[in-house]
């Protein structure tokens, strides 16, 4: 990836994790979640609209027989910070009474989002749960959760692309950028 920076919403964000670098991650979580659910079909939800370019990477590498659905869900608004209120947009198609749950998140921060969806899951008793996350922000986590598949554990830093936005603006971008810290 090329050192040149970029511009969304009029703020500056450099090159963070290559596109590369994330495919051959996604390659590895693929590999893994179809061998850990080989006797299984789970059902992979996706949760809108950050996950969909890491839910369809993912998904092309899953080999095992599976289902998709989607949820989505507001907690940002155009902020860079969470507003810290969940709000669901659209629910679930699917019964997931007795199967097996995959939620895909693109990052998890404050752990608000994870926590609200973990419940609305379990309220419905699936056979088993488990979440991947493409990136984790182990310092921004105010909910204690495990997460059972992390593409990239990184700083508290506001990052955007591959999915993420800033004020819906940078998901197009084909790798992850970081912020520029204009007081450095």
């Amino acid at each position: 990836m090329a050192k040149k920076t970029v511009l969304v919403n009029n703020e500056e964000f450099a090159p963070y994790i290559t596109g590369k670098k994330i495919h051959d991650r996604i390659s590895q979580l693929g590999k893994k979640i179809s061998k850990e659910y080989r006797d299984k079909t789970p059902i992979f939800i996706g949760i809108l609209n950050g996950s969909f370019v890491f839910f369809a990477d993912l998904m092309r590498e899953i080999t095992i027989e599976c289902e998709v659905d989607f949820l989505k869900l507001s907690s940002y608004g155009d902020a860079k910070i969470s507003s810290g209120n969940v709000h669901l947009l659209k629910d679930l198609n699917c019964q997931v009474m007795d199967r097996d749950i995959i939620i895909v998140e693109d990052i998890i921060d404050s752990g608000l989002s994870i926590d609200f969806i973990k419940r609305l899951i379990l309220a419905q008793n699936p056979k088993s749960f488990a979440v991947v996350s493409l990136l984790y922000k182990t310092k921004a986590v105010k909910i204690d959760f495990a997460i059972d598949y992390i593409g990239f554990k990184i700083p508290n830093d506001f990052v955007v692309g591959y999915g993420l936005d800033y004020a819906q603006k940078g998901r197009n971008l084909p790798a992850v950028y970081k912020i520029v810290d204009k007081k450095k």
